[in-house]
């Protein structure tokens, strides 16, 4: 997946949303707000799907090694510290890719830097957080937040992640990021735990 690709489906998807509404990526039907991705494996780019096509893909293999579907489940956990997978900064996620290999990714001004986390690391946080071992490849990831007074630990959709980056982009001033880019890092923290409330 390149690093940016669901940050800009997420910023087109805001614009048109504001012009002509969104479309499936897939049947070109118009979609709602809240409508699934499907994220495409051969470019590993994301695709808005509408409810018909989402349901396509909702069991595994269904796509056949070319189509997704990102979930959109939400759990949150604790006891999982960045440091602890070698990461010295504290707002990161992590992803799971096919082949086994954890990438780090720390959201920017300029989107999210990558780097790779020792298999070993991942491994012993797995063994002490069961529910990581269900997180689901290139699709879900491990969001994690210490900034300021936060304790945040989620499994979540790799959509989540890149809403993030894109909150970060809009918002960031300065080299510091200036009071408004954590004052919205926290406010999507606040939906985050809204948004599993209402589930």
């Amino acid at each position: 997946m390149t690093t940016g690709a669901f940050s800009r489906v997420i910023m087109r998807s805001s614009a048109r949303t504001r012009e002509d509404g969104d479309r499936c990526g897939l049947c070109d039907l118009p979609v709602a707000d809240g409508h699934a991705h499907v994220l495409d494996e051969r470019t590993g780019e994301p695709e808005c799907a509408c409810r018909a096509c989402a349901l396509l893909f909702e069991k595994d293999g269904a796509g056949f090694g070319h189509y997704r579907l990102v979930p959109a489940r939400r759990i949150r956990l604790t006891g999982v510290a960045s440091a602890d997978l070698g990461v010295p900064v504290r707002l990161a996620f992590f992803t799971l890719g096919p082949d086994g290999v954890v990438t780090a990714r720390y959201p920017g001004p300029m989107g999210a830097a990558t780097w790779t986390v020792d298999p070993s690391a991942w491994k012993t946080v797995t063994a002490r957080n069961p529910d990581l071992a269900s997180m689901r490849p290139a699709v879900e990831a491990l969001l994690i937040s210490s900034v300021g007074e936060t304790d945040e630990q989620w499994i979540v959709p790799i959509d989540d992640c890149y809403r993030l980056v894109a909150v970060i982009k809009e918002a960031w001033s300065g080299l510091s990021g200036g009071d408004r880019v954590w004052k919205d890092v926290e406010a999507f923290f606040t939906r985050l735990r809204e948004s599993r409330e209402e589930r």
